[in-house]
């Protein structure tokens, strides 16, 4: 019995948990309850930065003051840039035009790979039956894959350095471990999709192969090689027959 149902089947778990921790991620800043109040990608203190709060979250779509240790976001804005200078109106060094580049790029990506992970999820139910689908959905989720190790990669050096710069100015950062593990799991999942999809299309070709060879083999050898034995049996009786009648109308004479 060919594994490619199985893995198809697992892959499809892993495709649907990424596409879950890429909304997850997306929804921090957009939904302002729990517990997507809790996601975000940097705190920092931005205490005397313009028109900043005290602490400010970083999130797809805002920056968010803390309150009572959870987001509290402003109006939804797509693809809000991690920019401080532009965010609260200062002329501080916090790396210049870099970081909004990177951050505005990873949420057109994070998109894509939303898309292509929802395609992948789809024509997986066709790999669970046919090689075709197997190889569909791995060509779609590797799309996924690409996309989504930009958007994580994009994200961890953007506000990795934004939080090293914070601190180079004596104050304190940190990252959100919710979506940077979120992020980077989704990539983990996409790629071990990935993976098994294409296992499950080879493995399923050769044991087809194999199958379809055993039984062509047991036709040509059980089949029309049993008419020849048999056949030939029958011609050896019918030789033997009348020479043991010969010898039996001999005997009488005697």
């Amino acid at each position: 019995m060919t594994p490619r149902p199985a893995l198809a089947f697992v892959s499809l778990i892993l495709i649907a948990g990424a596409i879950l921790l890429i909304l997850l991620t997306l929804l921090g800043g957009a939904v302002d309850k729990n517990p997507t109040n809790k996601f975000y990608f940097l705190e920092a203190d931005t205490s005397g930065l313009g028109n900043a709060a005290a602490r400010t979250r970083w999130t797809f779509w805002n920056a968010c003051s803390v309150v009572d240790g959870k987001n509290s976001c402003p109006k939804v804005r797509a693809a809000y840039p991690f920019d401080p200078n532009r965010n609260f109106g200062t002329t501080m060094s916090f790396g210049g035009n870099k970081y909004y580049l990177e951050t505005r790029f990873e949420f057109a990506f994070v998109l894509i790979a939303l898309f292509f992970a929802v395609c992948a999820l789809c024509l997986g139910l066709l790999a669970l039956c046919s090689r075709i689908g197997s190889f569909l959905s791995s060509a779609m989720c590797s799309i996924a894959l690409f996309f989504q190790t930009l958007t994580a990669a994009l994200m961890t050096a953007a506000f990795v350095q934004g939080r090293n710069a914070f601190r180079s100015s004596s104050r304190t950062a940190s990252l959100g471990r919710y979506n940077f593990g979120f992020m980077w799991a989704a990539v983990a999942a996409l790629f071990l999709a990935t993976v098994m999809f294409c296992v499950g299309g080879v493995t399923g070709g050769k044991k087809d192969k194999a199958y379809s060879s055993k039984r062509t083999s047991g036709r040509k050898f059980g089949g029309f090689g049993g008419r020849k034995k048999r056949s030939a049996s029958r011609s050896r009786g019918s030789f033997i027959d009348p020479e043991r009648q010969r010898r039996m109308e001999k005997e009488d004479d005697d």
